[in-house]
């Protein structure tokens, strides 16, 4: 079942929902009543995206259809998912790395209108390859949207993401890394940043089959108003996995009485010779550092901004390429002054 398969087919019944163990927090059958029509052709211009001037070349799949690009393969690319107007759409992009090149891959989702949609991205990362994928996802409010990226990753290959969301009314950014051992390491981040009634779901599974991998992950939250965050993560170590060093960390931070945070950090180990852990927080602003800036002579307003700001700011500079660390850091200030 998924959104994408009830976008094909029309049936309600193909849609995730809270039955489904890794959607119950997400449900979208409860939500999706009606399915809209099939978007139509996106017309005319759709201006610059976040990640403008930083790549070569820019790939733009528009409401679902994918405009013809050069191929994304190494060095610094743009892969913009637009959607416009209220219809449904989904789209699939198969993106692979070679063996020894490097890819940073500048990835967002930019919507306009009440729109209901899925992307599904295949990266496949050869031996010795290395890729980023820094992803912004900017919504409208009332938007549905699933994204789910499925990464297979070679021996001594390298593959750090970084996620960076609004939330919509509901979205679910999902990544499932199929890990071999052999001197390859993930790193994957988020930060959620929601207001109001926004709802930002981000999964991830990653998936150990072989000995000598690494994974360190790191994904921090703020939700104000009655905004809702989501964190699953699930780490397997299968057997046969030996020196697997496996590391997940997930805190958020509560700025309203009526927000909420589901957190579900999961260790599925089946080998012995490991080094695994993980840490959940959630919680409200320090207090007592409040206080002592406050007391320094800040208002206490602008003394709460610069505390979350530098409380997600932990995440944001994990990002290696500097140009997507500066977008996503201007993104991170503007969005915490309308989150409380």
């Amino acid at each position: 079942m998924s959104l994408a398969r009830a976008i094909e087919t029309g049936d309600l019944a193909e849609l995730p929902s809270r039955r489904d163990e890794d959607w119950r927090w997400t449900d979208l059958r409860g939500l999706i009543r009606t399915l809209p029509a099939r978007s139509t052709a996106v017309e005319g211009g759709v201006g610059a995206g976040p990640f403008d001037g930083l790549a070569t070349p820019v790939d733009q799949v528009l409401n679902g259809r994918a405009e013809r690009a050069d191929p994304i393969e190494a060095g610094v690319a743009a892969l913009r998912w637009i959607s416009r107007g209220d219809g449904a759409h989904a789209a699939r992009k198969t993106i692979r790395v070679g063996k020894g090149e490097t890819l940073v891959l500048l990835e967002s989702y930019e919507g306009l209108g009440d729109h209901v949609a899925e992307f599904d991205l295949v990266l496949d990362v050869a031996e010795g390859a290395a890729l980023e994928r820094i992803v912004l996802v900017d919504e409208p409010a009332a938007a549905v949207l699933v994204s789910r990226a499925d990464v297979t990753l070679a021996p001594r290959a390298r593959f750090a993401q970084t996620v960076l969301t609004s939330g919509a009314r509901r979205q679910r950014i999902e990544t499932r890394v199929a890990h071999p051992g052999g001197g390859a390491s993930a790193r994957l981040d988020g930060v959620y940043l929601l207001e109001d009634q926004r709802h930002a779901d981000i999964t991830t599974v990653v998936t150990h089959a072989g000995a000598g991998g690494v994974t360190d992950q790191l994904t921090k939250g703020v939700v104000g108003g009655q905004g809702r965050g989501v964190f699953q993560g699930r780490i397997v170590v299968e057997p046969g996995a030996d020196q697997t060093d496996a590391r997940m960390g997930h805190h958020a931070l509560l700025l309203s009485d009526r927000a909420e945070v589901d957190a579900k950090p999961e260790l599925e180990i089946f080998a012995d010779d490991v080094a695994c852990a993980h840490g959940n927080t959630v919680g409200a602003l320090d207090e007592e550092a409040l206080f002592y800036a406050e007391q320094r002579g800040i208002p206490e307003a602008a003394a709460r901004a610069m505390l979350t700001e530098a409380f997600v700011a932990e995440v944001v500079d994990r990002i290696e390429h500097e140009g997507a660390r500066d977008v996503a850091r201007a993104w991170v200030a503007a969005r915490l002054r309308d989150t409380r």
